[in-house]
């Protein structure tokens, strides 16, 4: 069976789980919990496909192998947060209460369960591109794996620094000011991981890239394929996701305000100062 297919076959089966679950548990989080899950099977898919074919399988099997520490990592994460304990995401209950039923569901179906699991094929399809040119792995692949390793360690340490501030939140009574975390990486983003996340993504890209440009591709078609898509929506997709938590944080805690003036919102940068106060 063509590795495409298959993988098309499972992520349509994904969506009619997701949404036959949200429809009978209330709760609009299904697809969070196989966001980690899914993409490492896809990824397998191609992998396996390039195993069976006989080719150099060098490239798509390091593929499968940062896939899957992404996707270790990410699971434990997202459980040791609750997350497949039946807590739904927070922003889905805030959207629930500002539309109508049936416009949540249009959401639902459209957004949460469609639009998401298709973006999580198209992640993964630079795997595809490694499959269909299948050259021999060198230098590129190997510094490309390596950043992808990097940026995998700093969304690590990004979710650990949150994870001990909100323990300690939980310590202190569920009051710790500010509020949010703000120290460690987080002193030079708002959101690390999210950045973290997205630039694992964009290096899987540039390593399916380097396959096509391996196999002798030019600019168009091979540095710059198709598959561009999915890391772009991806950018997209954290883009609105953060705007909207960030509106959510900003009605939470006054100081949240100050924080957003200083200090950039994904890529790390050194915060700009704080305002002084003013004198009468």
């Amino acid at each position: 069976m063509d590795p495409l297919a298959l993988v098309l076959l499972v992520a349509s089966l994904s969506c009619v789980a997701c949404w036959l679950a949200s429809l009978i548990t209330k709760d609009a989080s299904w697809v969070d919990r196989l966001w980690s899950v899914v993409p490492v099977v896809y990824v397998w898919i191609f992998a396996a496909a390039g195993l069976v074919d006989g080719g150099d399988p060098a490239r798509l099997l390091l593929m499968a192998a940062l896939g899957t520490a992404w996707g270790v990592r990410l699971t434990f994460n997202f459980a040791r947060k609750g997350g497949y304990t039946g807590m739904e995401d927070y922003r889905w209950a805030v959207l629930r209460a500002r539309m109508k039923p049936w416009q949540f569901q249009i959401f639902n179906l459209f957004f949460i369960v469609l639009y998401q699991n298709a973006l999580l094929v198209l992640i993964t399809l630079p795997a595809m591109v490694a499959w269909q040119n299948p050259a021999p792995l060198n230098a590129w692949d190997v510094a490309l794996a390596l950043i992808f390793a990097a940026f995998l360690a700093g969304e690590t340490v990004a979710d650990q620094q949150q994870w001990s501030f909100q323990a300690a939140k939980r310590q202190a009574g569920g009051t710790l000011e500010p509020g949010f975390v703000t120290t460690g990486l987080w002193r030079f983003s708002r959101h690390p991981n999210f950045f973290f996340e997205q630039a694992q993504w964009w290096a899987f890209y540039a390593i399916g890239a380097g396959a096509a440009v391996a196999s002798g591709l030019g600019l168009w078609g091979g540095a710059l394929n198709a598959t561009i898509v999915g890391p772009a929506l991806l950018t997209l997709l954290f883009l609105g996701s953060t705007a909207f938590t960030e509106w959510i944080t900003s009605s939470r805690y006054p100081r949240y305000r100050e924080y957003r003036r200083t200090t950039s919102m994904l890529v790390p940068r050194p915060p700009r100062r704080a305002q002084a106060p003013r004198t009468a």
